[in-house]
C-alpha cells in the first residue's frame, strides 16, 4: 500500500492501514483538513466546494466519503459525477464556489485514486496552502459544526457547459473542421474521455470518429499514461487508413497525446508546439512550459519574435509564471496544453479543438504538420546516489562547473548547451537524480546526459 501527501494533493493506493494508504478515514482527514483550510482563509462568500471525479473502481467510494466529509464540515457541495479534470476547474468559476476537488489519480494505474485541491478560481492551490492543508490533516484539530449548519448536496452536469466554452473560444473554427471532412480515431482508456470526446468531436462538426475504450467503467485496457508504448492499439488502427488523425488522453482527459494517419507518434511533447504554433499565428505573445519540456516550443516563439519563458516542473508553476509575463499559451510537455482564454489548467477538449482547427487551416496531413517543427529527442535518466551524498551541494557543483553556459537553478539545474541541454532535479523521496537531456538526435541527448552524470 501507497500513501503519498503532497501540497498539490493525497494519493495513493486504496486500501491498507490508516497512514499507509488511500482508505476512508485518511479521506476524512484530509477532506476535513481541505475545508478548514477554505473556511479560514475564505477569498469568497461562497460555501460551495465543487466534487467531480474519473471513471476509476474506486470513485464512487471516494466520492461519498468525500461528499459527506464536506457536508459535514458545513460546505453545500455540487457533486458533478463523472467529470474531467478541466470540466470540474471550470464548474468551480461557474459555480462561483469556494473551491473544488477532483477525484483522479490522473495517468496512475487502476488500483491508485487521488485527490487534487482547488481555489476559487478552479486552479491548483499554490505550495503555501498545500502546505497549511497538511498541517490541518496531521493536526486533526478539526471543527465539525451542528445539525443546523451541515451543508447542502446538489447534482449537475457540467459536460455541455464546457464543450460550449470550447466551441465559444474565438480561435475555433468549427466550419473549417466541418469543411474538412475529419474522421478521428480516440482511445478514452475507458474513462471520462469516453463521455466528452465523442459529444466534443460532433460539436466541432468532425464527419466520423472511430471510437476506441469510450465505456467509462474504470476497466483500463492498458496502461493509462499515454506514452508510445502503452498504444499499440491506436497506432494499429491509423495504420489501417481509417481516420486523418488520433487522439489519447489520460483517465482525467487533462493530457493529450496526438496520432499521425499513417500510425506514427506526433509526439507528446509536441501536442504544446502545434498549438502554440497555431495560437501565436493569430494571437502574438508569450509561451511558458515547464524547465523539462522540449526547446521546439522555444524555438516556435522566437519564430513569431516573442519571447519564451521557462517555470519550474508542476502545473501551478507553469500558471504562475504564465501570469508573470502574460502569455497567450503555455503547458507541459507531457500533452498539457493551458490556454488562458478559456482557464488556467490543462485542457485536452481546449487542445483538441485548437489543433483541429490548426490541421484545418493548414489542409496539411498530421504527418506533414510535424515535419515543419524543429526535431529534438528527450533522454529520461536517474542516477542513484549514497544517503549520505548532499544532494544539493551536488547540484551546486554542477551549476559552478557549467557556469559558462545559460544555467537556470529556480528547479534543480538545467543546463542550456548549444545542442541541447540537460536537467536535473533532485527527488524529494529518495536518494536519487532525475536527469533529462535533449538534442537533435537520441545519440546526442544521451551524450550529453552521460556527460554530467560522469561528473556526479
Amino acid at each position: 500500500m501507497t500513501l503519498i501527501k503532497s501540497i498539490s494533493g493525497i494519493r495513493g493506493t486504496i486500501g491498507g492501514t490508516i497512514g499507509e494508504g488511500l482508505n476512508p478515514l485518511d479521506i476524512v482527514r484530509f477532506t476535513a483538513a481541505y475545508a478548514m483550510h477554505i473556511r479560514d482563509n475564505k477569498q469568497t462568500a461562497s460555501t460551495t466546494i465543487v466534487v467531480g471525479r474519473d471513471a476509476r473502481i474506486s470513485g464512487e467510494m471516494v466520492d461519498q466519503v468525500v461528499t459527506g466529509t464536506l457536508l459535514g464540515m458545513g460546505f453545500d457541495v455540487v457533486n458533478i459525477g463523472l467529470a474531467t479534470t478541466p470540466t470540474t476547474e471550470l464548474a468551480v468559476v461557474m459555480e462561483k464556489a469556494a473551491g473544488g476537488i477532483i477525484l483522479t489519480a490522473s495517468h496512475n494505474p487502476r488500483q491508485w485514486n487521488a485527490l487534487k485541491l482547488l481555489n476559487e478560481r478552479g486552479e491548483f492551490l499554490n505550495a503555501a496552502q498545500g502546505e497549511d492543508v497538511l498541517q490541518r490533516a496531521a493536526d486533526e484539530s478539526f471543527l465539525f459544526p451542528e445539525v443546523d449548519q451541515l451543508g447542502k448536496l446538489s447534482r449537475k452536469d457540467y459536460t455541455q457547459a464546457h464543450i460550449q466554452s470550447v466551441l465559444d473560444l474565438e480561435l475555433v473554427d468549427v466550419d473549417a473542421i466541418r469543411k474538412a471532412g475529419f474522421t478521428v480515431a480516440i482511445d478514452c482508456v475507458n474513462s471520462v474521455g469516453g463521455i466528452v470526446l465523442p459529444a466534443l468531436l460532433e460539436a466541432l462538426g468532425v464527419k466520423q470518429v472511430e471510437k476506441l475504450y469510450c465505456e467509462p467503467n474504470g476497466q483500463f485496457p492498458h496502461n493509462p499514461e499515454p506514452l508510445p508504448e502503452h498504444l499499440t492499439g491506436i497506432a494499429s488502427l491509423m495504420k489501417s487508413g481509417k481516420a486523418d488523425v488520433g487522439f489519447v488522453v489520460d483517465p482525467d482527459v487533462d493530457r493529450l497525446a496526438i496520432i499521425c494517419e499513417d500510425g506514427t507518434m506526433f509526439g507528446e511533447e509536441y501536442t504544446l508546439v502545434a498549438v502554440a504554433d497555431y495560437v501565436l499565428s493569430q494571437t502574438p505573445g508569450n509561451t511558458v512550459s515547464n524547465l523539462s519540456s522540449t526547446r521546439a516550443l522555444r524555438d516556435v516563439t522566437g519564430s513569431y519574435g516573442m519571447e519564451y519563458h521557462a517555470a519550474a516542473v508542476g502545473e501551478v508553476n507553469v500558471v504562475t509564471r504564465m501570469k508573470e509575463t502574460n502569455a497567450v499559451i503555455g503547458g507541459e510537455g507531457n500533452g498539457g496544453v493551458i490556454y488562458p482564454a478559456s482557464h488556467y489548467g490543462r485542457d485536452a477538449l481546449v487542445g483538441i479543438a485548437l489543433f483541429l482547427t490548426h490541421l484545418a487551416r493548414k489542409a496539411v496531413t498530421v504527418s506533414e504538420l510535424r515535419k515543419t517543427y524543429p526535431e529534438y529527442y528527450i533522454s529520461k535518466n536517474k542516477k542513484e546516489l549514497s544517503a549520505d551524498i548532499n544532494v544539493d551541494e551536488v547540484l551546486q557543483r554542477l551549476a559552478d562547473t557549467f557556469a559558462h553556459y545559460e544555467v537556470n537553478t529556480i528547479d534543480g539545474v538545467k543546463i542550456d548547451f548549444p545542442n541541447g541541454w540537460v536537467h536535473l532535479r533532485k527527488s524529494n523521496t529518495e536518494p536519487i537524480i532525475r536527469i533529462y537531456s535533449e538534442a537533435g538526435s537520441m545519440e546526442e541527448a544521451n551524450a550529453l546526459a552521460n556527460q554530467v552524470i560522469a561528473l556526479i
